[in-house]
């Protein structure tokens, strides 16, 4: 099993929005997860925006539960980030997946949790696939 499941805003609009055409893929994909998914500051501010008032208390739950901790500090690695947003501007890259990114290539074992197909696109390394669960 992976060792960092990496969550990306529209895994986590998907989870906690019933509205989202991949609300009933997410919740199904719960009992193989673990209990704790990392992301960054940029994708979590982007979950709470898209996924509104409604939302939003979902996911406030989910931090104080710890299921969702953050685990990236853009003042280390804007760099690296930067030059993603440069590689893939034509795609464009958001801020929140260079970061996303950026973490698939520092951390052991990452899976990105998303719904968003521009990762399959995105390389880790360059070159690698990033490991992806996505509907």
């Amino acid at each position: 099993m992976p060792r960092n499941y990496i969550a990306d805003s529209s895994a986590l609009v998907a989870l906690v929005s019933r509205a989202d055409q991949h609300h009933a893929w997410m919740v199904g994909q719960l009992p193989t997860l673990p209990r704790t998914w990392i992301t960054c500051e940029a994708a979590l501010a982007e979950a709470f925006y898209l996924a509104g008032k409604d939302g939003g208390p979902v996911l406030k739950e989910m931090l104080r539960r710890r299921a969702i901790t953050l685990n990236f500090d853009l003042g280390d690695e804007f760099e690296s980030v930067l030059d993603l947003m440069d590689k893939y501007a034509d795609v464009p890259m958001s801020l929140a997946d260079a970061c996303l990114v950026r973490m698939s290539e520092t951390l052991a074992d990452p899976v990105v949790l998303t719904t968003d197909s521009d990762f399959r696109i995105y390389r880790r390394h360059s070159r690698q696939v990033i490991p992806c669960l996505m509907p």
